[in-house]
C-alpha cells in the first residue's frame, strides 16, 4: 500500500506493475494483464520494446537535458523533420510534455497569431459537448465533459457550445447549429474551432459523419475562424492512418498531438502549425509566449523519433488496421450475443463500446471483472448529455497478434457474462 504516492482512489489498495512486456503487464505477483487500453491509449508499440530501448539507452550516453531558451538541439530538429515529413501541412512543432500542455499551447498560439495580425478582438474558442481536451484550466474549459468539469465549473471559461449529436444529427443540422453560434457570437471575437477528429473518453470513440469536417473547415474559412484539432488521442496511426483528420480528407490550421508520439516511454507532445500561423509571429514579436522546462527534452524528442521509426519500419499501420477490422468484427459477435451493449464503433485500434445507460454501475463492474480476468481496458461516458458513465474503450498496442486479439476478447466475453444483468 503506498503511504505517500498519491494515486487517483486516495482510498484505494493499487497493486504494483513490477514489469512489463510486449502487450502485457505483470503486478508484483506476476499475475500477466493483457493491456487492452495501451494503458491511456498510449503505448502504441507496447512494453520494453528493445528497439526504442536501445535508443533511448543510447541517447542517454549523448545528451540528457538542454534548456530550450539556451540551446537547440539535433534530436528536436530531427523529430520535427520527421513530423513535417508525417504531416506536410503543418510544417513546424512546438513540443511540450502532454496533450492537456499541448491544447494549452495551441490556443496561445491562436490568439496570439490574431493579436499579430491586430486582431485582438478574436479571443474566444468554439468546442463541443461531448469532448475532452485536457485537464489544465485552459484545456478543461474547451472540454465538454460534464463529469470533469463540475468541481471547476465556476472556474472555467464556458467554451462549449455546440450541442448537436456527431452520429444522429445531419452533417446539414451541425453546420447550421456551426453558423448560429458564430453570428450568435461574432466572428470577430472567435479565435478558432477547437475538435477532436473522434471523440475518445468524452465520447467513447465517437466518429462524424464522412462530409463532417470538409463542411466545418469550409464554415471556418468563409468566417476567418482558425480550425484546432486535437489528435492527442487519435494522432499518429491510433485510427489506422497518421492522422485521423486524413479520414475526413481535411487539414486544420493547427494540430496537437500526444500520447501515440512518446508511446509511453517518455513524456512527449506537440503542436503542429502550419506556416500560415507562423509566419505572422515570426514577423511580428518574434516570440511565441508559451513553453515549459521540459520542453523539447532531448531524450524524449530521440524516443519518439524511433517510435515513429519503428511505425514505420514494421508496417504497423497496416496492422492496426487489419487488427482493427478483426476486433470489431468479435465485437459485434459478443453485441448480439449480450442485449445489453447498444454500440460498437470506431476506427482502427480506437474502438469504443458503450452499454445501456439504464443499467447503472455496470462500468465500473465490468471494468472491475475485466481487470480481475488479467485485461486493461479504458473507461468513457455516453448519453445523450455525455453523463453516462457506460463506455469503455478498447485500444490495444499497434504490435498486437490476432491471436492476442483472441485472447483479448475472450476475456472481455467472460468479463461480460459474469455481470448479473
Amino acid at each position: 500500500m503506498g503511504i505517500h504516492n498519491i494515486q487517483p482512489l486516495l482510498n484505494k489498495n493499487y497493486l504494483h506493475a513490477a514489469y512489463a512486456k510486449g502487450v502485457y503487464i505483470y503486478d508484483e505477483n506476476g499475475k500477466p494483464y493483457l493491456d487492452g487500453s495501451s494503458g491511456a491509449i498510449t503505448c502504441s508499440l507496447g512494453h520494453s520494446h528493445e528497439k526504442v530501448l536501445a535508443a533511448m539507452k543510447q541517447q542517454l550516453d549523448k545528451l540528457q537535458f538542454v534548456y530550450r531558451s539556451q540551446f537547440g538541439s539535433d534530436e528536436a530538429e530531427k523529430l520535427a523533420e520527421k513530423l513535417y515529413q508525417l504531416s506536410p501541412p503543418h510544417t513546424h512543432s512546438f513540443f511540450v510534455n502532454s496533450g492537456s500542455e499541448a491544447i494549452e499551447t495551441a490556443m496561445k498560439i491562436a490568439l496570439q497569431y490574431w493579436q499579430e495580425n491586430g486582431q485582438t478582438e478574436k479571443k474566444q474558442f468554439i468546442s463541443r459537448w461531448k469532448s475532452y481536451h485536457g485537464i489544465t484550466t485552459g484545456a478543461l474549459s474547451l472540454s465538454g465533459h460534464p463529469l470533469r468539469r463540475e468541481r471547476f465549473e465556476n472556474s472555467l471559461a464556458k467554451f462549449p457550445s455546440l450541442h448537436a449529436d456527431l452520429e444522429k444529427d445531419s452533417v446539414e443540422n451541425q453546420a447550421a447549429e456551426f453558423i448560429n453560434v458564430i453570428e450568435t457570437t461574432g466572428a470577430k471575437h472567435i479565435a478558432a474551432f477547437v475538435a477532436e477528429p473522434m471523440v475518445g473518453a468524452a465520447g467513447t470513440a465517437l466518429t462524424p459523419h464522412d462530409g463532417y469536417y470538409k463542411t466545418m473547415r469550409e464554415i471556418c474559412n468563409d468566417y476567418n475562424i482558425l480550425f484546432i484539432a486535437d489528435e492527442v488521442m487519435t494522432g499518429l496511426g491510433r485510427t489506422g492512418k497518421w492522422f485521423a483528420m486524413e479520414h475526413w480528407h481535411t487539414n486544420a490550421d493547427i494540430v496537437t498531438i500526444g500520447k501515440s508520439l512518446g508511446a509511453g516511454y517518455a513524456p512527449i507532445a506537440a503542436t503542429l502549425i502550419t506556416e500560415k500561423i507562423l509566419a505572422p509571429i515570426k514577423n511580428g514579436t518574434g516570440l511565441i509566449m508559451s513553453g515549459h522546462t521540459y520542453s523539447g527534452h532531448p531524450l524524449s524528442c530521440a524516443t519518439a523519433l524511433k517510435v515513429l521509426e519503428i511505425i514505420e519500419e514494421d508496417n504497423l499501420l497496416d496492422n492496426v488496421n487489419e487488427t482493427g477490422s478483426y476486433l470489431k468484427n468479435k465485437l459485434v459477435a459478443l453485441k448480439e450475443k449480450y442485449n445489453f451493449i447498444d454500440v460498437i464503433r470506431g476506427k482502427g485500434l480506437m474502438t469504443g463500446v458503450e452499454f445501456n445507460p439504464s443499467i447503472k454501475g455496470l462500468q465500473s463492474k465490468l471494468i472491475a471483472n475485466c481487470f480481475n480476468n488479467g485485461l486493461l481496458v479504458y473507461p468513457s461516458v455516453g448519453g445523450t448529455f455525455g453523463k453516462d458513465e457506460n463506455g469503455i474503450l478498447i485500444a490495444p498496442p499497434f504490435i498486437i497478434t490476432k491471436n492476442e486479439m483472441d485472447e483479448l476478447v475472450e476475456k472481455m466475453d467472460q468479463s461480460l457474462q459474469e455481470l448479473s444483468v
